[in-house]
């Protein structure tokens, strides 16, 4: 199983994501790093495990209030290895482009920032593109097309159910389910909710490809000897 670590990102600074409430994130305090500055907390992750890819949310992208490509940028510097997922809205072919020609990362389109299923459709069969499938409660963030369409979908998918992040209220294992009985051989990655070792043997035992994490990590909750055993 792949565990993915999070980090969000917002004015520069790294963020404690909770519950998908954006306009309530505060700079993140963490014992793996002395700032909130992503070089840092990237560096202060990679010293828990040998983490080969990080999950980036450009939260001033999504929101159309910046970007974060500087940051972008000085954390593929410090650590040219590592993988490199990306969300940061991007909703049309001109954008897509403008990030494969910046060349950041893998593009993670998300599908809240989506108008139509139009882009999707375009990437389903590019390997350099991830889906996320974000939910906010029951509730689908993005055109119904999307979710009721799996042939549109690339071949890696993330479920995220955004109430949990941060929440401690444990993976939501019934849509990943949901998720899982529609995609066919995708590989799936759950995010949000997961709080320890245990959260990760479930999601992996319900067919999970890997997990989104961030909470757990911080509060030492999964430490370097779980995910050695995943």
């Amino acid at each position: 199983m792949r565990v993915i670590p999070v980090i969000d990102l917002m004015g520069g600074q790294v963020v404690r994501a909770r519950m998908g409430d954006r306009a309530s994130y505060l700079p993140l305090g963490s014992p793996l790093s002395p700032t909130s500055d992503a070089v840092d907390v990237v560096r202060g992750l990679l010293g828990v495990f040998p983490f080969p890819a990080l999950y980036v949310a450009d939260l001033d992208a999504i929101q159309g209030s910046g970007d974060n490509s500087q940051t972008l940028r000085r954390i593929r510097a410090e650590s040219p290895s590592l993988q490199v997922w990306v969300d940061n809205g991007v909703a049309d072919a001109s954008a897509l482009h403008a990030f494969n020609e910046a060349d950041p990362g893998t593009l993670v389109i998300g599908s809240e920032s989506q108008r139509d299923s139009k882009l999707i459709a375009q990437n389903r069969d590019s390997t350099r593109v991830v889906l996320s499938l974000d939910f906010r409660g029951d509730a689908f963030q993005g055109p119904q097309d999307i979710l009721s369409e799996p042939a549109l979908w690339p071949h890696r998918i993330i479920v995220m159910t955004l109430a949990r992040v941060g929440s401690d209220a444990g993976p939501d294992l019934a849509r990943f389910a949901a998720i899982r009985s529609i995609a066919g051989g995708r590989e799936l990655y759950a995010a949000g909710g997961v709080r320890d070792a245990s959260d990760l043997s479930a999601l992996k035992a319900a067919g999970a490809f890997g997990a989104l994490i961030s909470t757990a990590l911080h509060e030492r909750r999964i430490v370097a000897a779980d995910l050695e055993e995943m």
